[in-house]
């Protein structure tokens, strides 16, 4: 049974999940309904969101290589995987998947933080508030169930991306924490200076 968690709530992944080695990140949105545009307007672009992952040492991220993203799908030590880029964030179910190899993550890593950016934010005008049923899951890669899931359900706003949540190592233990933190930052390289 899955935990649903509400923001800033913590969970343990491994100590009730014996053997716990991968798990599958999971992000998935809609675009909410935009307005009709006049006969004349330009259909407007499609909201492009992008999930990453920033993999920190001591707290804090050092080299670029540590981000993992559409333009580095995978971390050089091959414990975190981007599963690749979804353009538009239409259909059901997920729109974008992250793996990470918990059990073999270089131990000077503590944190592998977990976020999205809307693509072009500024060049397009688009931003957060367009955007609904956003969410992100963990699932236990070895039968594929849904351990915990955070809806956000605040108002985003005028918010250019977001930091969703973060794995992290804790007295052995892999923990998951729900941030929901929207920023205005313009793109990924801006995001993770935050955590430099």
């Amino acid at each position: 049974m899955a935990i649903s968690l509400q923001k800033g709530q913590k969970v343990n992944l491994t100590k009730d999940n014996s053997g716990l080695s991968r798990v599958i990140v999971a992000l998935g949105w809609d675009e909410a309904p935009r307005g009709k545009g006049g006969f004349f307007k330009k259909k407007p672009e499609p909201i492009d969101c992008d999930a990453s992952a920033i993999m920190l040492k001591n707290g804090r991220w050092t080299e670029r290589e540590d981000l993992i993203y559409f333009g580095n799908l995978r971390h050089k030590s091959g414990t975190v995987t981007h599963m690749g880029d979804n353009l538009t964030g239409a259909g059901e179910g997920d729109d974008e998947q992250i793996i990470v190899e918990l059990a073999r993550v270089p131990s000077e890593y503590d944190k592998i933080v977990i976020v999205v950016n809307i693509y072009q934010a500024y060049k397009r005008n688009q931003q957060f508030g367009m955007i609904s049923n956003a969410y992100i899951r963990l699932i236990d890669a070895r039968n594929n169930s849904e351990m915990c899931r955070y809806n956000l359900t605040d108002n985003y706003q005028g918010m250019t991306a977001m930091i969703f949540g973060e794995l992290y190592r804790h007295g052995g233990e892999w923990k998951f924490t729900a941030i929901g933190q929207g920023t205005t930052d313009d793109g990924l390289a801006t995001l993770a200076k935050r955590f430099a």
